[in-house]
């Protein structure tokens, strides 16, 4: 905690602050007499953060579809014609996933599902992506086989402005699951088989 509020130039009390959101947000954990670790990654909790995002995501997709308006089109637009424009990975390090890209990424996604009226929605969804994202950028690493990401951003985006929830929302669960798989493909997450990995998807 010394090390985290000498390096970024704040107060202990605001390192302890932070720590404490972060713990709430099972992000790390809070260990009596040794401070705090970063939450390990889990399988079971990978496979179950999935499934739960994929239900969230589609109800609050479906209800964009239903309820957006033109300010809705238009923002969804602008937010994957951003994007489109960017590299996934770092010019640098294509083992790295970009910041800019992936900033743009989760306004794209929010954008997808902003026309949703339910705060209580958008509320949940917020907390389940945050949880989500420190599994996704070990999906760029770990990948093992080729993925047109940004066609599936241009289907889903399609498929949102065609006001075609049934569609939208497939390729969404399609979308999602195909990170959890790269991640589940690893050694570092997995002890199972590739067939015990299917079935805890299909659950």
């Amino acid at each position: 905690m010394n090390e985290i509020a000498e390096v970024h130039e704040v107060s202990m009390g605001a390192v302890r602050e932070a720590l404490s959101r972060l713990a709430a947000e099972h992000m790390v954990v809070a260990a009596a007499q040794r401070g705090y670790t970063v939450a390990t990654l889990s399988v079971d909790e990978l496979t179950d953060l999935t499934r739960t995002r994929v239900a969230m995501e589609q109800l609050c997709l479906s209800g964009a579809i239903e309820d957006g308006g033109v300010e809705w089109e238009a923002a969804l637009l602008a937010s994957h014609h951003r994007l489109q424009r960017l590299s996934e990975v770092e010019p640098s390090d294509h083992s790295r996933i970009s910041e800019d890209w992936s900033r743009a990424h989760s306004e794209f996604h929010f954008s997808l599902v902003a026309g949703c009226r339910s705060k209580w929605l958008h509320k949940l969804r917020a907390s389940l992506y945050l949880q989500t994202e420190r599994y996704r950028h070990l999906s760029i690493p770990l990948r093992t086989f080729d993925r047109d990401v940004t066609g599936e951003h241009q289907e889903l985006c399609e498929a949102a402005l065609a006001r075609d929830a049934t569609r939208a929302c497939e390729l969404m669960r399609r979308h999602l699951q195909k990170t959890t798989e790269i991640l589940l493909g690893s050694p570092l997450l997995s002890p199972f088989s590739a067939a015990r990995q299917t079935a805890l998807l299909e659950e």
